[in-house]
């Protein structure tokens, strides 16, 4: 880890950064709003992202990354959206919803773009509900992937790619590393939405079962993140998945928390 760290700090400061830096990011509903954080300050330090990994919330503000989106625009564009923005009601035995809406939302600001063309290597993560396993998809409507990858079960209808219904990608990868190892990129940041998160004692049905599904992906989390050379995990227990009042606190705590995750790279080389 020590000489990783060393590895970037050097390239750091020779400005090699264009070929180096892969990012991992991970779901997490509304708290995905930390990713732009994140973005504003690997800019601001000149870090240029090579390629790109985004599992459910983090496919969202990876595509619209790889296909040239600043963060003050992507900002602009998830402060805009609300619940009735990215869904519909749909009468379904697979669920009540629809995320249709958030793919045409993607499309509104993309145009219809395949993920291949995307200027940053893009792979997005999602769920096979019929087998169980991951699939990586890292071709084809970028807009019907964000859908896959962030199709919550149980509330969203799957999304069908090529015969296979999709759903989170956060049930196999929350955490999306596996397309970065594989494309064998040289050092990987990866920022983890819910490795800070905190428990409560449940209080309901619901509650029970938001923890089980948070423990779960928590604990999956965890395998991932020692595969990755420098781990952002920005401090937000005190916000909810769900609330979208808090988006800006949200971007600042994702921006101070990858400043001092870099600067504390930087003084370890």
């Amino acid at each position: 880890m020590i000489s990783a760290l060393r590895s970037l700090g050097r390239r750091l400061s020779r400005r090699r950064v264009p070929d180096a830096v892969a990012l991992a990011l991970s779901g997490g509903a509304v708290l995905g709003a930390a990713h732009i954080g994140v973005l504003k300050a690997l800019e601001e330090r000149q870090i240029t992202v090579s390629r790109l990994a985004g599992t459910s919330i983090g496919a969202f503000v990876a595509a619209l990354y790889a296909f040239g989106k600043t963060p003050d625009e992507i900002a602009d564009i998830v402060m805009d959206l609300d619940w009735l923005d990215i869904s519909r009601f749909t009468l379904s035995r697979f669920g009540l919803l629809s995320n249709s809406e958030m793919g045409k939302h993607i499309t509104d600001v993309l145009g219809e773009v395949r993920i291949e063309e995307s200027p940053i290597p893009l792979s997005m993560i999602a769920t096979d509900l019929s087998s169980g396993e991951k699939v990586v998809l890292e071709q084809g409507d970028v807009a019907t992937a964000v859908m896959a990858s962030a199709c919550i079960p149980g509330v969203f209808i799957p999304v069908e790619i090529d015969d296979r219904l999709l759903c989170d990608g956060g049930l196999v990868e929350n955490l999306p590393v596996s397309p970065l190892e594989k494309a064998d990129a040289r050092f990987v940041i990866g920022v983890d939405l819910n490795a800070r998160r905190r428990y409560q004692r449940p209080n309901d049905i619901i509650d029970l079962m938001v923890n089980v599904v948070d423990i779960s992906i928590d604990h999956a989390s965890r395998i991932q993140a020692k595969k990755v050379d420098l781990l952002i995990t920005p401090e937000l227990g005190a916000f909810s998945r769900t609330d979208t009042s808090r988006m800006a606190e949200l971007i600042e705590q994702g921006y101070k928390t990858t400043l001092k995750a870099l600067d504390g790279a930087k003084r370890k080389r």
